[in-house]
C-alpha cells in the first residue's frame, strides 16, 4: 500500500520543459495536479478502510471433529471418573486486534455422554443425573470479554444445566490462531479451557450426601473453531 501511494506522489513531478507563463498550460497543469491529489487521497482513505475491515471481529464456528468437552468427578473418594460428551456445537466472535471475545455459545448434547462404561452411562442419562429426556442439552454462554493477553484469560459466563442457569467462569488458553494447513484452509483458532461447578447447585445431588459421587465437577474443553464462510 505504501509503495502504491509513493508511486502516485512521484507521478506529480512537473515537466521541466513546461512554459509556466502560458495561461493555457497553467490550467492544464493545475487540473493534472488536482486530479493526482484526489487519486492519492482516495488511495490513502481506501487503505484505512481495508485496515479497519481487517481489525473487525470475525465469526468462528466450533469444529466438532476436533473439539472435546470432558469432565472429571470423584468416585467414592478412590479415584475420579473421566467422561466426555461426543456431541458439541457452537460459535463465537473474536477480534485478535482488540482481543475481544463476544457472543460465545457452546451447546453440549448430554445424550452423548461417554465414560467408557455403558451401564454407568445409562444411569448418568437418567433423572438421577443428566435427565436427558427432559434436558437433552446444556449450554455455556458468554456475552463479551476482553483478554489482557494474546494468550487468553478468564471468561465469565452462564452454564444452563437441567433447566437452571448459574454463573460459571472458564479459564481459557489460546493455543494458536492460523490458516489451517490443508482441507478447508480457513483461519482456525485452537484453545483449551477449564472450569469447575457444584452439580448440586443445579439440583443434581444424587450420591452427594453419602459420598458415592463427588459434588464438584471439573470441566475440560479442547476446542478448534473455524472462520465462518
Amino acid at each position: 500500500m505504501r509503495r502504491d501511494v509513493r508511486s502516485k506522489v512521484e507521478g506529480l513531478h512537473l515537466n521541466p520543459h513546461l512554459n509556466l507563463g502560458d495561461p493555457e498550460m497553467n490550467q492544464v497543469t493545475t487540473h493534472r495536479l488536482l486530479r493526482h491529489a484526489a487519486l492519492v487521497a482516495a488511495v490513502l482513505v481506501g487503505g484505512g478502510a481495508v485496515s479497519a475491515a481487517h481489525a473487525e471481529s470475525a465469526r468462528y464456528e466450533i469444529d466438532d471433529t476436533h473439539t472435546v468437552v470432558a469432565f472429571l468427578v470423584e468416585h467414592i473418594g478412590f479415584s475420579r471418573v473421566l467422561g466426555r460428551f461426543d456431541g458439541v456445537e457452537g460459535a463465537f466472535n473474536y477480534d485478535p486486534e482488540t482481543r475481544t471475545l463476544e457472543q460465545l455459545e457452546i451447546v453440549v448434547d448430554t445424550t452423548t455422554v461417554n465414560s467408557g462404561n455403558e451401564a454407568r452411562d445409562k444411569h448418568v442419562r437418567k433423572a438421577d443425573f443428566l435427565d436427558v429426556k427432559k434436558h437433552p442439552t446444556m449450554t455455556f454462554a458468554a456475552d463479551s470479554v476482553t483478554f489482557d493477553s494474546d494468550a487468553g484469560g478468564s471468561v465469565p459466563g452462564t452454564l444452563t444445566l437441567l433447566g437452571q442457569s448459574q454463573p460459571l467462569t472458564l479459564e481459557v488458553v489460546i493455543n494458536k490462531g492460523a490458516v489451517y494447513p490443508f482441507g478447508h484452509k480457513r483461519f482456525t483458532f485452537g484453545a483449551s479451557a477449564e472450569g469447575s461447578l457444584s452439580r448440586s447447585a443445579y439440583g443434581m445431588d444424587y450420591g452427594v450426601a453419602n459420598g458415592l459421587v463427588g459434588d464438584e465437577v471439573e470441566l475440560l474443553i479442547e476446542l478448534e473453531a473455524v472462520a465462518a464462510k
